[in-house]
């Protein structure tokens, strides 16, 4: 079915064997983050494809430096608000730091609970062969999942710096051969986060499961971006691979300024908004 609106092809609900088609034909994949109803509301209208229900909650949703603070019961909180929202989407969920790592057995039920609780599509967990135990029970189970490699933000401690990963060889050998354990072990995509350009290009050749950048170049299968940072609303996170949309920031600090001179000088509410 063709959205008439342009030349994309449109489908009616998307499903982790749509995301396969798309790749497949070559249709890109957009991927935004949402975390609360109204915004998943607005673009699964949009049209989206893809809603990552991101662990960056944690900076953007609580103020948090790092991601590592958000709890379980968060995620499944901002993921219930969203799964209430969409029709088309699908909606790919976060495990939160310290629900996975080293446990397989608490990766299951982790990944059960957002499942059951919220009503996710699937999940996505970052790392490679370190967690291939936990992606490997949460697929046995038949939850869908989604690997991350590269730039892990969970692993800031560990790294100490956001800069982009896999510049070496030794690492980028290791994040090829993640890749492949990743879709051999069943998940249905990859993102993967601040690496080359070229080395994004060559997994996505390699791999025949689709692939998501952020800070990863244009050879991939699709791209996803962190809403707040797209559309202006936190303004101090400005890396290179970042495209502002919109300056709602100051686009609403307007506005309020706006309310209050109207509220003082009581040209709020006029005749026409009182009962």
């Amino acid at each position: 079915m063709r959205d008439k609106t342009n030349s994309r092809q449109y489908y009616t609900k998307i499903t982790t064997h749509v995301l396969q088609e798309m790749k497949l034909k070559g249709e890109k994949i957009a991927m935004l983050t949402a975390y609360d109803y109204s915004m998943a509301k607005i673009l699964d209208e949009a049209g989206i494809d893809v809603i990552l229900v991101g662990d960056s909650a944690s900076n953007v949703m609580a103020g948090h430096k790092t991601t590592l603070p958000i709890t379980l019961d968060e995620m499944i909180y901002h993921a219930s608000s969203v799964m209430r929202a969409v029709t088309h989407a699908l909606v790919v969920v976060d495990l939160p730091f310290g629900t996975y790592q080293g446990n397989s057995i608490e990766a299951l039920h982790s990944a059960i609970r957002i499942m059951k609780e919220a009503g996710a599509n699937a999940i996505k967990i970052e790392g490679g062969e370190e967690i291939i135990g936990s992606v490997k029970r949460i697929l046995s189970a038949g939850i869908p999942v989604v690997g991350h490699l590269g730039l892990t933000p969970q692993a800031i401690h560990k790294f100490g710096t956001y800069v982009v990963r896999a510049t070496e060889k030794d690492e980028a050998d290791k994040l090829v051969k993640d890749a492949h354990l990743l879709e051999h072990a069943g998940c249905f995509g990859i993102v993967l986060e601040k690496i080359p350009a070229s080395l994004a290009s060559l997994v996505t050749k390699q791999i025949k499961i689709p692939t998501i950048g952020i800070g990863a170049g244009s050879g991939v299968d699709g791209q996803v971006l962190v809403l707040h940072d797209m559309l202006g609303i936190t303004t101090k996170f400005s890396p290179r691979f970042l495209r502002r949309y919109h300056n709602l920031s100051e686009e609403i600090k307007g506005s309020v300024n706006t309310y209050i001179n109207d509220v003082k000088s009581v040209n709020f509410p006029n005749e026409r908004e009182q009962y």
